[in-house]
């Protein structure tokens, strides 16, 4: 069974059949590693998951400084939900880490797929609840925990990532200088 199957069967049970026609309205993609797939300013018209590969999504503040939103492993889904529901630019870039294999499902065909499938209507708003739940979450975790903190979650929360992702990465992620996290780092280990 193909893994977004796999992710779907965790909160509702397709038939074969619509298991059949839930992919005849997806799109496989190969992306090679740097390729941009979303520009901030575009509008979102897919919902994307991975199904080998690395993806981030980053916003760049006006002095050019990135701040990277969220990180989307083998498994996971990413998008702009903001311009994907509002069907207006968004601001999120969407970028290749790692070469990466994606489907594609367009809003166009999520919206039939509401209709010829009710019950994925179902699991998508659990994925727009838990993306709802976790955005807030992140932001208290930035008001309020120490770098330190913040990095430790992000470890727990991403434990492969440690290795595949930059230093440089890693601290957008967190908020905080590159040097800052090297610096952070060397007293972690030394407790």
């Amino acid at each position: 069974m193909s893994l977004i199957l796999e992710n779907i069967n965790k909160y509702i049970t397709l038939s074969p059949e619509e298991e059949q026609l839930f992919l005849s309205k997806t799109e496989i993609r190969h992306y090679k590693t740097k390729t941009i797939i979303l520009n901030a300013g575009e509008v979102c018209k897919h919902s994307y998951f991975v199904n080998s590969g690395l993806l981030r999504s980053f916003t760049i503040n006006d002095n050019i400084v990135e701040h990277i939103l969220s990180f989307a492993c083998e498994g996971w889904w990413i998008g702009d939900m903001y311009s994907l529901i509002s069907q207006k630019p968004g601001t999120l870039f969407i970028e290749v880490l790692e070469d990466a294999e994606v489907v594609l499902l367009s809003k166009e065909n999520q919206e039939q797929l509401y209709h010829e499938i009710p019950k994925l209507e179902r699991f998508f708003r659990i994925l727009t609840e838990n993306s709802l739940v976790a955005n807030p979450e992140r932001l208290m975790d930035n008001l309020s925990l120490s770098a330190e903190e913040r990095f430790d979650k992000f470890c727990k929360k991403y434990p492969t990532l440690i290795q595949k992702v930059s230093q440089k990465q890693i601290a957008a992620y967190i908020g905080v200088t590159p040097e800052f996290l090297s610096k952070m780092k060397a007293r972690m280990l030394k407790k």
